[in-house]
């Protein structure tokens, strides 16, 4: 570094003192050998990191050398090195390995002048070295221009050759075969790099450095500094003939210039692309062009005299020019442009050009359209107002030929004719659709025209308006796309120019609230639909909503009834927690099926008609309904768990027939339906009267419940006693408001498991169907008995048969229009069983007399094959008298019993508590107390007497007798 630094330096001072070379050659050699040492300085100092001195050194490199042009005639060569030394280093920069990413903004090169951010991107000598060579193009044209003939510059270049020194060149002499090198003189030199300079296209070398900074600015997300290359580079394909690549990057640089709003840049930039157009002789795109720098906001001139190309000075005279050359061009098909250079653009007679502007077109500036209509809903049938507005930022006065307003529905297609235009402008399609005649369709620059005019729809739904297309002559046409006032979008580049803003309207409120857009209403039904439903829904049970449709106005054609049950509080009606998740019982409610009128079956309701039916919804069609006429089907839905319904049930049908797309019109009524349990299953276990068996298991449950009084019954199910009798008492309530009908009730084996004991009275049938009352309980006695050994009892399932009563027309009702009666299941729980040790039972008269005393007998029986001690005692009472033992202790032999009797005196009448009996089993710590119903017995004052021959006495008496 430091000898090349000392070379360098070395170089400078003899600038100014070597005359062994001509001036011009003497320079050239100068920096040749600059540009060497330059180069190696520059390698090592970006190779060790130092970019900011690398930086610093070519700025002082590019100064010195800077001013040294030489003469005048050959000033090309020196730029031709200035482009190079750019270049150079600019690969050097982008290619170092530690050059960093981030640069401050500003870093101190001298205190004169710091260095710039732009100094540490490599586009930033890209782009200087194609400016360079660009200067080194238009000096060298001029030295061409200059010579006095080509034939003057082209001799004796052919015999200069580089010497052996560096920078150096000499004349090669050839004698026999002897060579001599002869030095050149300042005009030959110039001759030879003239006529070097002739060989190569610059416009390549131009276009491949601006190719390079283009790449890199946008690499860096740079894009302002980045178009300005792609433009210049445009400009050089432009210039090369290459007009594809040319309008494929003004495109593209025309795209920021409009976001930016760079007005001035963008009209030179569209200036091209219409010259562009103009050579590959595309109409519309040059008409495009045309008419949007036309549009731009551009009043007068700027005052700063710049080239802006083929566009033209950009003030208002150069935007008329604009638009008077292209109405010329599309006004007439015999009438061409009368720029010589556009003859090649001409419209035939068969030929059109439509311009197509939607809401991110730049042609918006040209012509674009806000539709508003006046309500937001109206009746089918009903006109209304709707309001057409066009504005245009042309700098001349438009007239329109003709406004074509096209909707979402065809029908309502109308067209606007100019009544002041007196050529003929109505088609075919003119005279078949609607027309109407405006005053004047004059679009001055800058200032709306309103147009307003009444519209109907016998469609209902949403009618908006799509476009407008404007008729310009014979052969041009615009269509805009619609645009509502209340989203209405500015134009971003006219939004700061001194104008007056205008609104499409002069409605104020439809300013705000006005869209292009309306909604028809569906025409008045004629129809009733009527829903019917007696009183709430019982789960298990198939219920009917009877449908009903009655015409009161209308022919019913191609009806559909569209059928919805929805969960009230929105919770769905699938439950996934069930076992079984593929059965039906799995929806809580369950749209079953649609049943047409008595009579007609589902043959007749289905034939060539449409009928779909799942969980929750269900479709089917229903016939012709002449006016006056009725028609009715049924729902039938069922309740698999209680559920508040919301039933929804739509008819939509088309009172005219014949007619392909004939207004739909839609009949909607719901219902709620409360879903609700019809009966509540219980049951419990009784054993015989005054029999009691001591139970291990429930004296163990009861001194724990002492001990833990917080624990549940349910926790401590209770076992039943084995070969014994015990009385199963099965209740059903009616929880509902309705009375019910039950058929049976009854205990059934599940499928698939058989019964561990035998219940008797478990399937007999009621003799005839028993009504139940709302709150009413009904009880069915069943007796279980099991001599297996076994430990657990499996009872069965509890089955209810059921329906709902019809009132006073159930017994005229025949068995059709009976609903089928419901099956209620409820699973009976498995019932431990053990053997109870001991038995107590007590024997007593079933009715005492005052006065007269009675036997009162306690039998133990011992069922085990052990001796037991029973303490056993009896309280006093002081109903009744009593003689025998109130305390003792006895033993019970094995498999035997034994009676401890007593004579009872009752002391007074009525319902008696006996003397109290408890016992305890020494063996196994257990008590026993009867309960207080079976420890009661009732005095009568006197004998009584009971008619035998008496059904009713007679009953009576048995039924005393069994107690």
């Amino acid at each position: 570094m430091k000898f090349y630094e000392e070379a360098y330096h070395t170089l400078r001072e003899i600038v100014g003192v070597t005359t062994r070379l001509p001036a011009v050659q003497r320079l050239v050699e100068i920096k040749s050998v600059s540009e060497q040492l330059h180069f190696k300085i520059s390698t090592l100092l970006l190779h060790s990191g130092k970019v900011t001195e690398a930086v610093t050194w070519f700025r002082q490199h590019k100064n010195t050398y800077k001013r040294l042009v030489g003469a005048p005639d050959a000033i090309f060569v020196h730029w031709e090195w200035m482009s190079r030394q750019y270049l150079v280093f600019g690969e050097l920069l982008e290619t170092s390995s530690k050059i960093t990413q981030n640069f401050p903004p500003v870093i101190l090169g001298s205190s004169s002048k710091p260095l710039s951010e732009w100094e540490y991107y490599p586009a930033y000598y890209y782009q200087l070295a194609a400016h360079y060579m660009s200067e080194k193009r238009s000096a060298l044209e001029l030295a061409i221009s200059m010579s006095e003939t080509p034939n003057e510059v082209n001799s004796g270049a052919d015999s200069v050759v580089p010497s052996a020194y560096i920078g150096q060149f000499a004349r090669l002499l050839e004698e026999g075969d002897n060579v001599d090198m002869l030095p050149l003189t300042d005009e030959e030199y110039t001759h030879y790099t003239v006529s070097e300079g002739k060989r190569f296209r610059d416009s390549l070398e131009i276009i491949a450095l601006l190719k390079k900074a283009y790449e890199s600015y946008s690499g860096m997300k740079i894009q302002r500094m980045s178009s300005f290359c792609g433009f210049q580079m445009a400009k050089e394909y432009f210039a090369e003939g290459d007009i594809v690549n040319a309008m494929q990057l003004f495109d593209s640089i025309a795209s920021l210039y409009r976001k930016e709003g760079w007005v001035t840049l963008l009209w030179e930039v569209l200036g091209y692309l219409r010259e562009c157009s103009r050579k590959n002789g595309t109409i519309k795109d040059f008409v495009e062009y045309s008419l949007e720098m036309a549009a731009l906001p551009i009043s007068f001139d700027t005052g700063v005299q710049r080239d802006t190309g083929p566009a033209g000075p950009a003030n208002l005279r150069q935007r008329e020019v604009l638009h008077k050359e292209v109405f010329e061009l599309v006004g007439d098909a015999s009438v061409s442009s009368k720029s010589e250079d556009s003859s090649n653009l001409k419209i035939t007679a068969d030929e059109s050009v439509q311009l197509e502007v939607d809401l991110v077109s730049p042609l918006r500036l040209v012509m674009f359209v806000s539709v508003a209509f006046h309500e937001q809903t109206i009746k089918p049938g009903a006109s209304t107002l709707i309001t057409i507005s066009l504005l245009s930022h042309l700098p001349l006065t438009v007239e329109i030929d003709q406004l074509e307003i096209q909707f979402n529905r065809s029908s309502c297609n109308f067209f606007i004719t100019n009544a002041q235009n007196h050529q003929s402008v109505e088609g075919s399609d003119t005279q078949q659709q609607r027309t109407e005649r405006a005053p004047s369709l004059l679009l001055v620059s800058n200032k709306w025209l309103r147009l307003t005019y009444n519209i109907q729809s016998d469609q209902s739904g949403k009618l908006e308006c799509l476009s407008v297309i404007a008729k310009i002559g014979p052969h041009f046409t615009i269509c805009c796309r619609a645009e509502s006032p209340a989203s209405l979008d500015s134009l971003p580049l006219w939004t700061l120019e001194d104008c007056i803003q205008t609104v499409p309207i002069k409605d104020a409120v439809l300013v705000f609230s006005g869209q292009k857009s309306t909604q028809v209403e569906e025409p008045d039904p004629q129809v009733d639909l009527c829903l019917g439903a007696s009183g709430p829904a019982l789960v298990g049970e198939v219920f009917l909503v009877p449908v009903t449709l009655v015409s009161k106005g209308h022919d019913v054609y191609s009806g559909e009834l569209k059928i919805n049950l929805v969960d009230v509080k929105g919770g769905g009606l699938f439950s996934p927690r069930d076992s079984e998740p593929y059965s039906m019982d799995s929806h809580h409610v369950q749209l079953l099926g649609i049943s047409g009128p008595e009579g007609e079956d589902d043959s007749q309701l289905d034939s060539d008609n449409i009928k779909k039916i799942q969980q929750s919804f269900g479709l089917i069609s229903v016939p012709f309904i002449k006016n006056g006429d009725s028609w009715s089907c049924r729902l039938e839905i069922k309740w698999h768990r209680p559920k508040p319904i919301m039933l929804y049930v739509s008819l939509g049908y088309t009172p005219n027939s014949g007619e392909s797309n004939a207004q739909m019109v839609h009949v909607h009524k719901n219902l709620q339906i409360e879903g609700t349990t019809a009966i509540v299953i219980n049951h419990h276990y009784l054993m015989p009267f005054r029999r009691d068996p001591l139970l291990l298991t429930k004296n163990k449950q009861v001194s724990d419940s002492e001990q833990n009084k917080q624990a549940s019954e349910s926790d401590q199910p209770e076992s039943l006693p084995s070969n014994q009798k015990t009385v199963l008492i099965v209740s059903a309530k009616n929880c509902t408001e309705v009375p019910l009908r039950l058929k049976s009730l009854s205990v059934e084996e599940e499928d698939g498991v058989e019964r561990t004991c035998s219940i008797q009275h478990g399937s007999e049938e009621l003799s005839k169907p028993t009504l139940l009352v709302p709150g009413e309980e009904f009880k069915k006695v069943f007796s279980l008995s099991s001599n297996v050994n076994i430990s657990k009892l499996r009872l069965g399932t509890v089955c209810l048969r059921w329906r709902r009563d019809m009132g006073v027309h159930e017994k005229s009702a025949s068995t059709t229009t009976l609903s089928s009666w419901v099956v209620t299941k409820q699973k009976l729980p498995d019932k431990n069983v053990e053997l109870p040790p001991l038995i107590v039972s007590m024997e007593c008269p079933p009715y005492a007399i005052l006065g007269d005393p009675f036997t009162y007998c306690i039998r133990i029986l011992n069922q085990t094959q052990l001796l037991q001690e029973i303490k056993y005692s009896l309280a006093d009472a002081q109903s009744f008298v009593l003689c025998g033992y109130h305390n003792d202790t006895v033993y019970v032999l094995p498999k035997s019993e034994h009676i401890v009797s007593y004579k009872l005196v009752p002391l007074a009448s009525g319902m008696q508590q006996l003397p109290r009996f408890s016992m305890t089993s020494a063996r196994y710590s257990a008590s026993y107390q009867p309960s207080n119903s079976s420890n009661s017995v009732f005095v009568f004052p006197s004998k009584p007497h009971f008619k035998t021959a008496g059904s009713t006495n007679f009953r009576v008496e048995e039924s005393v007798g069994n107690e």
